[in-house]
């Protein structure tokens, strides 16, 4: 049974980290939108362009599953609606599908940011942009995290 893995959180909290240790381990598909962004040479802040290719992520995720392939997505999924949906495409393929949250407190999220500023990164995310991100981030509570299936 191929499975779908969804990496949630916020800037900082190892997404890309686990992402590319699940890659090797699992073996996986991982899709990185900050990696395809940058690549493609367009601006990581171009939300058009960020929705314009997570879309594509979501039709190559399902196409990969039908051919039963297993998939990381790190995308973040800051909503539950986005979540709910993922997890109701892949379910309907016959995948499992996990959620990975990875719950890192504010100041930690600051310091890691901070670092990753300081080492040249493409994207500088400042603590006033990691605070609105806050604020918006619905964080997925027991019940819902019950819904996936476990790692």
């Amino acid at each position: 049974m191929p499975r779908l893995i969804l990496l949630c959180g916020l800037p900082g909290s190892g997404k890309t980290t686990l992402a590319k240790r699940l890659e090797r381990e699992v073996p996986a598909v991982r899709l990185c939108p900050d990696e395809w962004i940058s690549d493609l040479g367009a601006d990581l802040f171009d939300e058009p362009f960020r929705d314009r290719l997570e879309r594509r992520f979501r039709g190559l995720a399902r196409d990969l599953l039908r051919l039963g392939q297993d998939v990381v997505l790190e995308c973040g999924f800051w909503s539950r609606a986005e979540r709910d949906e993922l997890r109701d495409m892949a379910r309907a393929l016959g995948a499992a599908v996990e959620l990975r949250y990875l719950a890192v407190p504010f100041e930690e999220l600051v310091r890691r940011l901070e670092a990753r500023n300081r080492e040249g990164t493409t994207a500088v995310i400042t603590r006033e942009m990691l605070a609105g991100y806050e604020r918006v981030f619905e964080a997925p509570d027991d019940d819902e995290l019950s819904l996936f299936d476990r790692p």
